[in-house]
């Protein structure tokens, strides 16, 4: 037999069978000593009532007792009720023995989730490739090397590394040597690690988009201090950048979350010329770069300047946040001190890195991005002409990508407070864009404006929502 696998065989005899802790005195009576821990425990509640028990045997020997001692005291129990023996059943703790533990206090019962769920930043879980990653699972489980169930090179599996390398060249036009890509658990930890090695690196102030997520603000407002920079129909202001004393600045040029606008390409040059200029760096935040439909994809920012634009994604849209993937195509000069940060934050499942790498190469990436693609087009699609045809007064905004969109809502309606309030009496759920506005930006004058996305609800339901949505917008004004 295989030394190795005979070190692992679970031992024969007595232990085989359930294990059991009980709490006897080293003195005194054996036998009395083994009933009253076995009545204590099943008073308590700790062993329930149809637990199976070991043998006599097996109980013996874990206890460091004469096999005699435990079978008397068995026999005991299961003449006063507390257990039971049967032949080919075992020693069981009889019915109505054990004391059921007490109840939780009662509290009182959360207000009901909404039934029409349109808020932005989320994906229709039904659209999961489960067959294609369910292939690329089995595949990996049964070829992958020993060293992918260790924690194994900080970067990443050189695997996926060298598979999104190629692949964010073909899609996005990213330039990137797979040695420079820093695979993380999700877009949240890469700005994290970003963040920490900035600070460390003596930047003080990172500039971010006004609107933005926020969520991702307090993540660089942990280590550094925040500019808030205006974002108008061109993008990020490089006039309000350049005056911020900002070193680094945090930035979605493809897609502007939530607005949805593209950076225009004066401004993409503005940024690139302030970067080089004052020696800045750049994330590029791309997290929806894979979903355009009226526009030809725009090219990532990093490619014109490798050496001082971070790029940074994830697979939290395009395929799900239940596969914690994200990566950032590094710098040379960040190299170093990010894998450093890297190897002290919580490791990046490897599994799941090689599922994915897997689904890529396998081509099942692609096919699933095309099939998800088309249907958020369709869900896109009917939201706009919902709103074009029952709420003429209202303008539809940011639709060209992503997975939301911008609804502009006409004077003489409420403001975004009451608006979402009686969305939610229509069991409505939608987001306001004052929700990511760090500072005023002209308020009085801004028109109320809804942050609604469409990638949920799942199918069936998302026709009612939209009728839901525009239905009470109806009641409101907004036709």
């Amino acid at each position: 037999m295989d030394e190795r696998l005979d070190s692992f065989a679970p031992p024969l005899g007595p232990g085989f069978g359930p294990e059991l802790l009980l709490q006897v005195p080293p003195r005194g009576g054996r036998r009395q000593a083994v009933e009253e821990a076995l009545r204590v425990a099943i008073r308590g509640g700790r062993l329930r009532a149809g637990t199976r028990l070991p043998s006599s045997r097996e109980l013996a020997s874990q206890l460091g007792l004469a096999r005699g001692t435990v079978a008397a005291a068995y026999e005991q129990l299961v003449a006063e009720g507390w257990l039971t023996s049967r032949s080919g059943s075992g020693t069981r703790v009889a019915a109505g023995a054990s004391s059921p533990p007490a109840a939780a206090p009662v509290r009182a019962a959360p207000s009901a989730a909404p039934s029409h769920d349109l808020r932005p930043g989320r994906t229709d879980g039904g659209a999961f490739p489960r067959d294609a990653w369910a292939r690329a699972m089995r595949h990996v489980l049964r070829e992958a090397p020993a060293d992918a169930f260790g924690r194994g090179d900080a970067r990443g599996r050189l695997e996926l590394r060298t598979t999104l390398a190629a692949y964010l060249g073909r899609v996005r036009g990213v330039r990137v040597d797979p040695s420079h890509v820093l695979v993380c658990s999700g877009f949240t930890q890469a700005l994290g690690l970003l963040t920490e090695v900035f600070a460390e690196l003596g930047v003080g102030r990172a500039a971010m988009e006004n609107p933005a997520v926020g969520n991702h603000v307090r993540v660089v407002a942990s280590r550094l201090d925040v500019a808030d920079i205006a974002v108008d129909a061109e993008g990020m202001s490089c006039a309000e950048l350049a005056a911020s004393g900002a070193g680094v600045a945090v930035c979605t040029p493809a897609h502007q979350f939530p607005l949805g606008m593209s950076m225009a390409p004066a401004r993409r040059a503005g940024l690139l010329a302030w970067a080089e200029e004052n020696l800045g760096w750049i994330v590029e935040d791309d997290y929806d770069g894979e979903f355009r439909y009226d526009r030809k994809p725009v090219g990532a920012l990093q490619a014109r300047r490798p050496s001082r634009v971070v790029y940074a994604g994830s697979a939290s849209k395009s395929l799900g946040p239940a596969v914690r993937l994200g990566w950032i195509a590094c710098p040379p000069a960040l190299l170093e001190p990010l894998v450093e940060a890297k190897r002290r934050a919580q490791p990046t499942s490897p599994l799941e890195q090689l599922a994915l790498a897997r689904l890529i190469d396998s081509g099942g990436y692609d096919r699933h991005l095309r099939g998800v693609r088309r249907a958020y087009r369709r869900r896109r699609d009917l939201l706009a002409e919902a709103v074009r045809s029952r709420l003429p007064r209202t303008r539809v905004l940011g639709i060209e990508a992503g997975l939301h969109a911008i609804l502009r809502l006409p004077s003489g309606v409420p403001d975004e407070a009451a608006v979402l309030a009686a969305l939610r009496s229509a069991s409505v759920d939608v987001h306001a864009l004052g929700a990511y506005l760090r500072a005023p930006l002209d308020h009085e004058r801004r028109p109320p404006s809804l942050v609604v996305g469409y990638g949920t609800p799942p199918a069936r339901g998302y026709r009612p929502a939209i009728d839901a949505l525009v239905g009470r917008l109806r009641e409101l004004g907004a036709a």
